[in-house]
């Protein structure tokens, strides 16, 4: 049979349509990559909002201005500082929750995160694993510090605990709404000494810290940037911190566990989200341009300086602690509740 036989031109011919189709497919799935590259290749494209939701010059501020110019410089891009204050942080991670995922908008919180979840369910609407996409965990405290006004008659935790005893429901703390760690650290405090401490609820940290200074408030929890100024002013005396070891900064302050409550452990923490739904790439990108921004000299100093500690943990890691945390903080919810909840004025 010669090579031009009609048989052979047949096979010829059958062949075409899976080579045709094996290109096809080989060329549908380029370009499905290419807009995954190109996403991340342009990313980013324009100006950066970056939402908070607590007021300025609180320490999440802080640490957002300190990040802030280390990543902007990195990627290119300005980044534009929104404090959308309101409900300890729920409308600032609502809005965050519900915009576009392309990179641009981002959320920094604190613990609050989980705990408003775990403490006020009914008005946080959304939730705070599958409605983000978790980049990762910026930087911890060495805990709260339990501050009273300098005219409390009381030099220590035991002294204070035995005062609201013998007063109860006589005494106030403040904080910035309920699942605060403001909130958090004073109910703790209620519930493992058994006291009635009412709970006055302001709008924002700040508002709170200068009713305390007044003498409006007799208690707060507060964190150690904010406290420290307070404590050198005598505007406020400092009776232990909440965190398991004792912070330089005040050393003369003992940890809760040294007064005598061993399970009074709580710190406080600040973590970096995107909407869910964000690319991969861009998730990786921004995880490398935090770990780079709080491994600079200048801003380990700084933030040594105010009693915090860089993160530095992968993004699965922070996932995997932010879900963590929540499950800590509906069990400490349901023990705070069991204890009797908190009184508010």
């Amino acid at each position: 049979m010669s090579q031009n036989s009609p048989r052979r031109g047949r096979q010829r011919l059958s062949r075409l349509p899976s080579a045709l189709a094996a290109s096809f497919v080989l060329s549908a799935a380029l370009a499905a990559a290419l807009p995954a590259a190109a996403q991340a290749q342009d990313f980013p494209a324009k100006p950066i909002r970056l939402i908070e939701g607590f007021g300025a010059g609180g320490v999440v501020d802080l640490v957002a201005r300190l990040v802030m110019p280390k990543m902007s410089a990195a990627l290119g891009q300005p980044i534009i500082l929104e404090n959308r204050v309101g409900a300890a942080g729920v409308v600032a991670s609502s809005l965050v929750s519900k915009a576009a995922p392309d990179g641009h908008t981002w959320l920094i919180t604190t613990g609050s995160h989980t705990s408003n979840t775990a403490f006020n369910a009914a008005n946080v609407p959304y939730d705070p694993i599958k409605d983000f996409t978790p980049v990762t965990q910026i930087a911890r405290t060495y805990g709260m510090v339990h501050m009273i006004h300098p005219s409390i008659p009381a030099r220590s935790v035991k002294e204070f605990v035995a005062l609201a005893k013998k007063y109860p429901g006589k005494l106030t703390y403040g904080s910035a709404g309920v699942g605060n760690i403001f909130y958090i650290g004073a109910e703790m405090l209620k519930a493992l000494s058994g006291t009635d401490i009412r709970y006055v609820q302001y709008k924002g940290g700040a508002q709170a810290t200068n009713d305390l200074m007044g003498g409006h408030i007799d208690m707060l929890f507060m964190t150690t940037p904010v406290a420290l100024p307070l404590i050198k002013g005598g505007k406020a005396r400092p009776l232990a911190i909440t965190g398991p070891v004792r912070w330089k900064g005040l050393p003369d302050v003992p940890t809760m566990r040294e007064v005598g409550y061993p399970d009074f452990d709580l710190i406080g923490w600040f973590g970096l989200w995107l909407p869910p739904g964000t690319r991969p790439e861009i998730v990786a990108r921004l995880h490398a341009e935090v770990e780079r921004a709080v491994a600079e000299p200048d801003i380990r100093a700084r933030f040594d300086e105010l009693g915090l500690l860089p993160g530095g943990m992968s993004t699965d890691a922070f996932a995997r602690y932010v879900a963590q945390d929540l499950a800590q903080m509906r069990a400490l919810a349901a023990r705070i509740a069991k204890a009797g909840g908190n009184k508010q004025e």
